[in-house]
């Protein structure tokens, strides 16, 4: 497909970040992506989703198999908003632009980007956490003030500015180097804490509190949108990623492979560990910081809470800082860069609160992941009917770039994809109001996301250009 030339693109719809990938960009391999699935998966929060089911009265075979299911789910509409990406060279707020509109884009582009804000925030406290344990274990009267914490929440908030600032291949780099390194601190803790609950047997013996399917339900159909909905930002963002890719296969082998066994893998360390830990000390513990802190050994402590921050920077900069930085530039592309919406995501991160969506497991996965696959779904079904059943994968670049394309629409807006999106986000949260209708938030992310997309479908076959 050829680039068009910078010349021959409108200035107010694009800058140096927007603009679609050269050949001499595209420097990702397979190995990349796979490695990016791996850093990405291997944090907290995904031993936190795993360790919640726990927590929540499954066994490990249940919650090991609701966060694969729900994985295998999401990797569809992943691997599917991926190939324009791969294909054309472009990031999501441009490959929205198709259905949505050059100008009403920005809808689902800020819908997207407050969700990773959120996410910035929630991985920025917890690797403020990781500091202030290690400062526990080396300094402890000092660690012991309320202040240090929010002083190594602040300073880990920095840490990542910089990276931000240091532009897209420094995200390579970080992705190259950790994933390697992550995988042997996650293979190391579950062998000492298997050495600590004394065999395998023990630390996944704790049994399901579920007798029967009626009772089982009600917490698995919650839980797998959760799991859907944990990966459902980069379900739409992930052109981010491709548009730098060497080719098509590249991304889909590097994907396929990447996201489904890192993510079993690691949720397997974090339901062990979290087993072990009501072997151990009588109750389950799912922040894994907190478990460290409980053995009192402080080389091991150490060791386990550079690996939490390693792996913290990785998925907060690569899941949480590219796409809402290209969807704030998307607003005003003259005005604001890479750098400065990584600069305002960081800021609405802290405005957001994390603390309080890591309060409890409930907050975490059927408040914060539940809630927001409801507005995240819809947009994901709009953009795979959009570039598959009503496009066929072609797309004009020229109009995607210029305000006379075919993409213009009304003002610069699809009327029809905004219908399709209010019904999906509607119908899919409208239970957290209608409690007789609680089954539809339940299963948020799949309503809205085949509502919207059928509802689009029929509106562009009615009526395809206002």
């Amino acid at each position: 497909m050829p680039i068009p030339a910078a010349s021959s693109i409108d200035s107010t719809l694009t800058n140096q970040d927007l603009a679609p990938t050269t050949p001499v960009q595209r420097t990702w391999s397979t190995y990349n992506y796979t490695a990016l699935w791996f850093s990405m998966s291997m944090e907290i929060t995904t031993y936190q989703l795993a360790s919640s089911l726990i927590a929540k009265g499954m066994d490990w075979k249940q919650a090991v198999g609701t966060v694969l299911l729900g994985n295998l789910i999401v990797l569809a509409p992943m691997l599917l908003n991926a190939h324009a990406g791969a294909k054309y060279g472009i990031p999501f707020p441009v490959f929205i632009r198709a259905p949505f509109g050059v100008r009403g884009a920005n809808i689902p582009a800020m819908l997207r980007a407050f969700v990773a804000c959120g996410w910035f925030g929630i991985q920025t406290w917890i690797g403020g956490q990781a500091i202030h344990a290690m400062l526990v274990v080396i300094w402890p009267s000092v660690a012991a003030a309320d202040w240090v914490l929010w002083t190594c929440f602040l300073g880990f908030w920095l840490l990542n500015m910089v990276v931000v600032w240091r532009g897209v291949e420094s995200i390579r780099f970080l992705q190259g180097f950790g994933a390697p390194f992550i995988f042997v601190m996650s293979a190391a803790l579950l062998v000492w804490v298997r050495v600590k609950a004394g065999s395998f047997g023990a630390m996944l013996e704790t049994p399901s509190k579920f007798r029967t399917w009626h009772e089982f339900s009600p917490v698995f159909f919650p839980a797998l949108t959760g799991m859907v909905g944990y990966w459902a930002t980069l379900a739409l963002n992930i052109p981010d990623f491709t548009r730098y890719s060497k080719s098509q296969g590249a991304q889909i082998v590097g994907q396929g492979f990447g996201l489904p066994v890192a993510m079993t893998l690691y949720t397997f360390v974090g339901i062990a560990c979290t087993s072990a830990s009501v072997v151990l000390f009588g109750e389950p513990i799912w922040n894994p910081i907190i478990l460290i802190g409980r053995f009192h050994q402080p080389l091991v402590a150490f060791i386990a809470l550079i690996a939490i921050l390693v792996a913290t920077l990785n998925v907060n900069i690569g899941a949480n800082v590219v796409s809402p930085s290209n969807d704030f530039s998307n607003l005003y592309p003259r005005l604001i860069s890479y750098r400065t919406g990584g600069m305002i995501t960081g800021l609405l991160g802290l405005a957001m609160q994390p603390w309080k969506l890591l309060a409890s497991p409930d907050a975490y996965i059927f408040g914060w992941l539940e809630g927001y696959s409801g507005l995240l779904g819809p947009v994901a079904g709009i953009m795979v009917c959009d570039y598959f059943f009503i496009r066929r994968t072609e797309l004009s670049i020229y109009s995607l770039y210029h305000r006379d394309g075919i993409y213009h629409y009304t003002k610069g807006i699809n009327p029809r994809a905004i219908v399709a999106l209010v019904a999906g986000v509607v119908v899919a949260l409208i239970g957290l109001w209608v409690p007789s209708l609680h089954f539809l938030y339940d299963y948020s992310w799949f309503v809205g996301f085949f509502l919207a997309g059928l509802v689009y479908a029929v509106l562009m076959r009615m009526s395809p250009w206002l």
